[in-house]
């Protein structure tokens, strides 16, 4: 079989197009579509100080590694690596790996963990759930308190924007299950950059990845020779995004490009839910002082429900 750009000996198959690629010509066409999201977005400027949440994973990985080469273009730009210790066993293994990521990168990596800035880690946290009545899942917790740490940490770094690694897959995940569940202002706050409101207290999220599917990621990752750690959190147990995960996998093999076709669906659905929301006002959570829709922020809530003040 020959590569369909260049006629070279082909060992790529993307059903989608229906393109053959040399390993070649699918790092050009994968880098070349992340560019294109980042422009067609306006993701970054040429002097923005980015960082990057790495989680170890292959994701992060890959998006470290192509800012790494865009920023060679851009002498005023900055990049750094923000990891986030949880304290589960995974996390030595995930810190490994984006310490050698960064390492080999040459790209400034900083690491925080739950122990010291909440005073547990995610397994003691989880012990002080059992005892909760109709408490979150875990991963609501998790997820809320490693974005605060997160956008902290990087705004006392002088970041202006935090790249995550969210793929395509992620992101039609994320969208069917807010739309079953019936969340729609979580859907309005999706986007290739995240969020509704503005504020000088939050940091944007971008998504250099989303337009990406995850095998391709996770093709690029080894292509490129990347460090990674495959292994998943053990509190990651979505049952709903195992569901929708495996339907959309099969949609997507009956029906090859309708993955695409899912999140230029959302796309328009989000200016749509956006128009048809009250703005909410924006108060000062009355513990910490951080940016809330309520008297606290989620964060307090947190800590005030497992008594971690």
């Amino acid at each position: 079989m020959e590569c369909t750009r260049c006629g070279r000996n082909a060992s790529i198959e993307i059903n989608y197009s229906k393109d053959l690629l040399c390993n070649r010509c699918f790092l050009e066409l994968f880098e070349k579509r992340v560019r294109k999201s980042i422009r067609a977005n306006r993701l970054l400027n040429p002097r923005d100080k980015t960082a990057v949440a790495l989680s170890g994973g292959k994701d992060s990985a890959v998006v470290l590694s192509i800012l790494k080469e865009l920023h060679k273009r851009a002498p005023r730009a900055g990049l750094l690596a923000i990891s986030i210790d949880q304290g589960v066993d995974v996390c030595g293994r995930t810190l490994d790996a984006s310490r050698k990521i960064c390492e080999r990168l040459g790209v400034e990596h900083h690491v925080f963990t739950f122990r010291e800035e909440f005073g547990l880690t995610l397994d003691e946290l989880v012990k002080k759930t059992r005892g909760i009545e109709n408490a979150a899942p875990v991963c609501s917790y998790c997820g809320v308190l490693r974005r605060r740490l997160l956008n902290d940490k990087a705004r006392k770094l002088g970041v202006s924007k935090i790249a995550t690694g969210h793929n395509l897959d992620d992101e039609i995940q994320t969208s069917m299950m807010n739309f079953i569940r019936g969340e729609l202002d979580r859907m309005a706050r999706m986007g290739p950059i995240v969020g509704v409101v503005r504020d000088a207290g939050f940091i944007p999220r971008i998504k250099p990845l989303r337009d990406s599917p995850e095998d391709e990621v996770l093709l690029y990752a080894r292509l490129k020779g990347l460090e990674f750690e495959p292994s998943k959190c053990p509190y990651s147990q979505d049952a709903l995004r195992k569901t929708i995960r495996s339907a959309i996998d099969l949609i997507e093999e009956k029906h090859p490009g309708s993955k695409f076709q899912m999140l230029k669906s959302t796309d328009r659905l989000i200016p749509i839910i956006r128009s048809s929301m009250e703005a909410g006002e924006i108060r000062k959570c009355s513990i910490c002082g951080e940016v809330t829709s309520g008297r606290l922020c989620r964060v307090c809530q947190i800590k005030k429900e497992l008594g971690i003040y």
